[in-house]
């Protein structure tokens, strides 16, 4: 008999909130590089900006309420920097698991994640691959918090191509937790992990 497994994709909760940080991710990627407009015109761009960011901070819950509200729940968050669709930061990467018990997903970064010209920052593979480590251990069984992370760069990560990630949880001993993973494009591995990961979860706010 199939295990049941978790949810990877968080159930939508406000339609309205993912289409703003959408939004919002189309604007941090069209500053970069805005530097053949007038001052002029990005000053005023920037007095349109901070009007919006007032309006949000100025209705914006305290940060107590708003921890509390991000951990509701015991299922996928939707706030991480990685997969998170209320999080600007995120690209997102859209994870989906296998029976086999890995993961996998697909993503296109553009130029706010570059490192070398025409290239992924090498930290921003480190961050992508270290959570989807982490999911993949909330799909296959136990999951805990990173104590190792070892990636090897095999070539450069390219922008705006598709990107597979993956994640597969291949040991457990005791507490030790251990998981590998890969980002491919175009077939072909460009850089791949090895986490250790430890059993113990963090109380959630409440």
């Amino acid at each position: 008999m199939t295990p049941e497994r978790p949810e990877l994709t968080a159930t939508p909760r406000n339609k309205g909130v993912d289409e703003a940080v959408a939004a919002a991710r189309r604007v941090i990627a069209a500053l970069l590089h805005a530097g053949d407009r007038s001052a002029a015109e990005m000053s005023t761009m920037a007095d349109r900006l901070n009007a919006v960011a007032d309006h949000l901070e100025e209705h914006a819950p305290a940060v107590e309420e708003r921890m509390i509200d991000m951990w509701r729940g015991e299922g996928v968050t939707r706030h991480d920097p990685v997969t998170g669709p209320e999080n600007a930061l995120a690209p997102p990467l859209h994870l989906h698991g296998r029976q086999d018990g890995s993961i996998e997903g697909v993503v296109v970064l553009g130029m706010p994640y570059q490192g070398p010209p025409g290239y992924v920052h090498g930290g921003v593979s480190a961050l992508l691959l270290d959570h989807t480590l982490g999911v993949a251990n909330h799909w296959a069984g136990p999951s805990g918090m990173t104590a190792e992370l070892t990636l090897r760069y095999h070539r450069p990560t390219p922008l705006f191509e598709s990107l597979t990630v993956t994640g597969r949880q291949v040991s457990v001993d005791g507490r030790k937790i251990r998981t590998v993973g890969t980002i491919s494009a175009g077939g072909e591995v460009v850089v791949s992990a090895e986490g250790l990961f430890i059993d113990k979860q963090l109380p959630r706010p409440r």
